[in-house]
């Protein structure tokens, strides 16, 4: 089962500071199993300062690589959480993702997005483990 449009995520209170540390390229597979040179989507890992630890957000494969050097502030341009659940004996298994339309420098948008400027972190409210998508 998966949800047809997922949630709408509040970035800030969700997330908090989202800090970049890696970006990998993950692409289709030919029929016989082998990776194809076709670039499927780019998952960028971010440090979230509200959940102490690192989330992985895809991002499709139209978008421009970008580049950040590690620890520089970001943002996500429209992100949405989404589920993938399986049946099992027990119930089921339920896998929580994050894909956005894009991953831009924090307070910068789209312009200059892969030359990274120092920005001071912000303090952010904390919220608990319960909520940890914020709608």
């Amino acid at each position: 089962m998966r949800l047809s449009n997922g949630f709408v995520i509040n970035k800030e209170k969700t997330f908090g500071e989202l800090k970049f540390t890696a970006v990998r390229n993950v692409f289709l597979q030919n029929e016989d199993g082998t990776p194809s040179t076709q670039l499927k989507k780019r998952i960028y890992d971010l440090k979230c300062s509200l959940h102490g630890g690192i989330i992985p957000v895809s991002v499709p494969p139209e978008v421009p690589l970008r580049e950040f050097p590690y620890n520089t502030v970001v943002e996500l341009v429209n992100p949405v959480a989404d589920t993938v659940s399986r049946k099992t004996y027990a119930g089921a298994d339920v896998d929580w993702y994050v894909k956005a339309e894009d991953i831009v420098l924090k307070n910068k948008g789209n312009q200059n997005a892969g030359n990274p400027q120092n920005h001071a972190p912000q303090e952010q409210p904390k919220i608990g483990l319960l909520n940890r998508f914020s709608l």
